[in-house]
C-alpha cells in the first residue's frame, strides 16, 4: 500500500510492525521448541534450534533476493515486484500454518522422552 499511495510514514509504521511481530514469532518458536523437547535436553535443543533459526533467516534474505529479482523480471512497476515478494511469503506462511497443525505435541513429548531414557540407560550400561 506505501508503494502504491507514495505515503513514506505507511512504510515506516510497517517496518516497525514486522519488527514486532519478528520478535513475537521468535519468542513463541522458543516456547513451542521447549514445549518440544525434554528437560534433559532443552539445552542440546536450544542451541540446535538457534542455529535452525540463523540458517532460516539467512535463506530467507537469500531467496527473497531471488523473488524479488524474478518479480523485477516478470514485471516493469517496482511496487509489483515487490508485491510478488510479500505474495511468495503469504503463501509460505500459509502453508506452513497447515503444516503445524499437524504437529501432535504430546506424542512428541512421549517419543522423545522414551529415546533420551533409552540413550541414557545405555550410557549407564
Amino acid at each position: 500500500m506505501s508503494g502504491f499511495t507514495a505515503q513514506p510514514s505507511m512504510l515506516m509504521t510497517s517496518l516497525l510492525l514486522f519488527g514486532l511481530t519478528s520478535g513475537v514469532l521468535t519468542a513463541g518458536a522458543i516456547g513451542l521448541m521447549l514445549d518440544l523437547t525434554a528437560a534433559e535436553t532443552a539445552g542440546t535443543f536450544i542451541g540446535a534450534w538457534g542455529l535452525a533459526q540463523a540458517m532460516a533467516r539467512g535463506l530467507a534474505t537469500v531467496f527473497g533476493g531471488a523473488m524479488l529479482n524474478l518479480g523485477q523480471m516478470l514485471f516493469t512497476m517496482p511496487v509489483m515486484a515487490y508485491g510478488f515478494v510479500f505474495a511468495v511469503q503469504a503463501t509460505g506462511l500459509i502453508l506452513a500454518t497447515q503444516l503445524l497443525k499437524q504437529v501432535n505435541v504430546r506424542e512428541f513429548q512421549t517419543n522423545a522422552k522414551d529415546a533420551i531414557a533409552a540413550v541414557l540407560e545405555s550410557d549407564l550400561d
